[in-house]
């Protein structure tokens, strides 16, 4: 049978590591105000591709119809389950109107990312012109 050694191991105390805990709570109380900006940004990557999808899907039902469509099933576009129904997305995509000449198309939040009661708006036009309404 070994004998146990009797050495103490190094290591930090509860105590040290709460406090440390603390101070990095407190930093990222800190920086996150300063990261909100940022993080609206990045979602609305979500709402750029998804409209430049639909404008790829709009422009083959015009070179097939000759005119663009108002209804998302009949160009094939499927609307991802939204971020409070069980999905992940944070834009509700619709278009606005559509005709033999041209169409508008919106993305909008269904998340206030930065909480100050503005929810984000994107438009496309069959132009490409992808336009931010609202800024979040």
């Amino acid at each position: 049978m070994q004998k146990l050694s009797s050495k103490k191991l190094k290591a930090f105390t509860l105590s040290e590591l709460l406090i440390v805990l603390v101070i990095v709570g407190i930093l990222l109380l800190l920086a996150l105000p300063r990261l909100m900006p940022l993080i609206s940004k990045a979602k609305s990557t979500e709402a750029q591709l998804q409209l430049s999808h639909l404008h790829t899907l709009q422009n083959t039902h015009f070179f097939t119809y000759s005119r663009f469509s108002d209804n998302l099933e009949e160009i094939g576009f499927e609307q991802e389950k939204l971020n409070g129904e069980g999905g992940t997305a944070n834009y509700r995509i619709e278009i606005v109107e559509a005709g033999p000449e041209g169409f508008v198309a919106r993305a909008t939040a269904i998340v206030d990312f930065d909480r100050d009661g503005k929810f984000n708006v994107w438009e496309i036009n069959q132009d490409k012109k992808l336009v931010e309404i609202v800024k979040d």
